[in-house]
């Protein structure tokens, strides 16, 4: 008979810690948050020391009341929500609720859901971290502040449905400001010029890049300066000036945090930060592999730190050696110091059982988890590995008094390249020296055989929009949020339609646009960059006890309110931009416009409420349909997942889940889609009628 009950937030984790506990334990789950402020009103008294008002969620008072019913029952009950100041004020909710003293040895934490873990952590049971839910109110609080107090204002001036966030805010501004960047960019000019050589007697080329003059670094801005160089050298000899050799170790990457996480997952596996969180929540819950049941296979995913477990790496190095051979294996282990201010309250995202091989347990993972998993895996094991190690020789030539340059690098040792490679970085155009795959034994003084010249036009580019990867770096560098609130902050911005996603780049609308402005020009300390750094430090200072949270949020609220108050006074009335269609109003004559309601975008009469004609939003693709000769348009479901089908629905029964792509297709001609079959990306022609597809080959179409 059990006589302890343990409760932690999911289903999934409470499977996985059940099997770890033996019969003496109960497990149950509250399925996240169980109380929090109320929608509809405030909900902090800002007369009275920001006292929060909580209240139960209606969506949990059936959970609660279950809970609550279960704690009469049990002689012990331990509060096992995540090991994060979320998971804290949580177990500091179920405290309240449940009737436990917060300051009994009733919350225990795991970085890991393993049987060591979960045990010791019964053992290390201790009370509920006041700093830590202290930390966590004032977020809460301060985010109910700005966004119930901002958001009114918004309403009023701009329009309805509109909301401002601490962090949110901060976001867009980082987006429109990229915007602007590249707005405002004006390209500069500027050639490239290359020479393709070779050693004499033999056939393999190498390339060399201009580089400039025995004055020095030479910029080609013009067409007319190469051929100014060209006429330098054209017909004289091309010698060798000088030959650099050297050894170049490059060393593993740290295992990963969750903005590094995030970030390569989105740039390898092509991974939303919300997708990303989500996969890693379930591999750290618990998995069920094979005859070994539920199995949490990655520790924590919310992390700031590098730092790993002297055992993982015991476990690693095992593995390394088994895998590759002792030269793989540095002599000392590999450690890894973290970046800036860290709370380093856990390990790096790392596997929990090196037993676990990806390609092993592939079939128990869902295709998203085998990615992730996986990408955790490779990263960790090769973290611990010994650095890869290329020969590099560096050659300048030079011919009728100008110099080009010339790299070659060779991977002599792979090391930690056995196992992963990061993402490789953009190919600077206007690097001045290429690197070559080959170049043979050179030696100064050496003439080479000129087998080609080319030159090349380019244009200086603008700043890349930023991608999530990149948005979530910037605020990591910044200092703004932590890593709980990468995933959520975008995710927000995005539905409410500031930031729209542009393949895989983040730009903002009209109305993000708009927004931001007001902010910039009004809430000037909410949206500056130290602000919000400054702030995150100070939620810190409450957890370690080094300030209090009414003094955090008085001093906030006092400047806050003065500003808020201008804003109402001063902040006029803004006009939105209407998106004016060509289609006229059958009611009225005019010309109808683009609206966004509740369920996204409509075309309405401009008439209203005189005239309350309205239409669905239809997106063209600008192709034909292959059955009918209509109009292929985007649609989406209820589930906002976009597919593409004819405009003469249901007369004409064509659909594809298969978005447009570029061409015709060769057989038929009717234009192609981009899908994928057997899991494998192709090229597919949607005619009924006509087989084509091709698969896409990675370097191919």
């Amino acid at each position: 008979m059990a006589t302890k009950l343990v409760i932690v937030e999911s289903p999934a984790k409470a499977k996985t810690i059940n099997k770890f506990l033996g019969e003496d334990y109960k497990i149950s789950a509250s399925f996240g948050h169980v109380r929090d402020l109320p929608k509809k009103t405030l909900g902090v008294d800002l007369e009275n020391n920001f006292t929060p008002k909580y209240e139960i969620m209606p969506d949990k008072r059936e959970i609660v009341s279950k809970l609550r019913k279960e704690a009469k029952e049990y002689e012990k009950i331990y509060l096992a929500t995540d090991p994060d100041r979320e998971g804290e004020a949580i177990s500091w909710h179920l405290a309240h609720i449940l009737d436990i003293n917060e300051k009994e040895n009733c919350r225990i934490t795991f970085n890991e859901i393993t049987r060591k873990a979960v045990q010791s952590a019964i053992e290390a049971s201790r009370p509920i971290d006041a700093g830590m839910v202290d930390s966590q109110q004032a977020r809460r609080i301060l985010d109910r502040i700005v966004g119930y107090k901002i958001s009114p204002l918004l309403w009023k001036k701009v329009k309805k449905g509109l909301s401002a966030g601490r962090v949110q805010s901060v976001a867009v501004r980082l987006i429109c400001e990229r915007e602007r960047e590249i707005d405002g960019f004006r390209p500069v000019e500027y050639w490239n010029l290359n020479i393709v050589l070779s050693k004499k007697g033999e056939k393999e080329t190498f390339t060399a890049r201009y580089y400039g003059d025995s004055d020095g670094r030479r910029k080609l801005e013009k067409e007319a300066d190469v051929a100014e160089a060209m006429a330098k050298f054209e017909g004289k000899p091309v010698v060798v000036r000088n030959v650099k050799k050297s050894e170049k170790k490059k060393y593993p990457y740290p295992p990963f945090t969750t903005s590094t996480l995030q970030q390569e997952a989105s740039n390898k596996l092509g991974f939303p930060t919300k997708k990303t969180m989500s996969v890693a929540q379930q591999l750290y819950e618990g998995v069920n592999v094979g005859d070994s049941g539920s199995i949490g296979l990655i520790t924590y995913m919310r992390t700031d730190s590098t730092r790993v477990s002297a055992e993982i790496q015991n476990e690693a190095r095992d593995l390394i050696l088994k895998m590759f051979g002792a030269d793989y294996f540095p002599t000392a282990k590999n450690t890894y110091v973290n970046k800036g201010k860290t709370q380093d309250a856990h390990e790096a995202v790392r596997p929990t059982n090196l037993a676990f091989l990806p390609h092993e347990i592939k079939e128990s993972l869902t295709g998203d988890q085998y990615k992730l998993y996986k990408l955790i895996f490779d990263r960790f094991v090769a973290s611990q590995m010994s650095p890869a190690i290329s020969d590099n020789v560096n050659v300048d030539f030079e011919s009728g008094g100008q110099i080009f340059k010339a790299m070659g690098s060779v991977v002599v040792f792979k090391g930690f390249l056995a196992v992963y490679e990061a993402t490789a970085g953009i190919q600077n155009d206007e690097e001045e020296t290429i690197v070559n795959a080959y170049m043979p034994e050179l030696s100064k003084n050496e003439e080479v055989v000129l087998k080609d010249i080319s030159k090349e036009q380019k244009f200086t580019q603008p700043p890349a929009r930023y991608t999530e990867a990149s948005l979530v770096k910037t605020m990591e560098e910044k200092g703004i949020g932590r890593p709980s609130t990468y995933s959520p902050t975008i995710s927000t911005i995005i539905s409410r339609e500031y930031v729209e996603r542009q393949k895989k780049s983040l730009a903002p609308t009209e109305l993000g646009k708009i927004v931001n402005e007001i902010m910039e020009n009004n809430f000037t300390h909410i949206v500056d960059y130290n602000f919000t750094a400054d702030m995150e430090n100070k939620l810190d200072d409450i957890e370690q006890g080094g300030t209090d949270m009414n003094s955090v949020l008085s001093d906030f609220y006092n400047e806050f309110s003065e500003i808020l108050d201008n804003a109402y006074k001063t902040l006029e009335k803004v006009a939105m931009p209407v998106e004016e269609t060509d289609i006229i109003c059958e009611k009225c004559g005019r010309n109808m416009v683009v609206k966004t309601g509740r369920y996204g975008k409509f075309i309405a009469c401009p008439g209203y409420p005189e005239c309350k004609n309205i239409k669905p939003y239809i997106e063209d693709t600008g192709k034909i349909c292959p059955k009918c000769g209509g109009r292929v348009v985007y649609k989406t479901t209820r589930k906002n997942k976009k597919f593409i089908g004819c405009e003469n629905y249901p007369a004409c029964d064509f659909s594809s889940w298969n978005l447009p792509t570029d061409g015709n297709c060769p057989k038929c001609g009717t234009f192609l889609t981009k899908g994928r079959i057997d899991y494998k990306p192709h090229i597919v022609c949607p005619n009924p009628a006509c087989d084509y597809k091709e698969q896409i080959v990675k370097g191919g179409k």
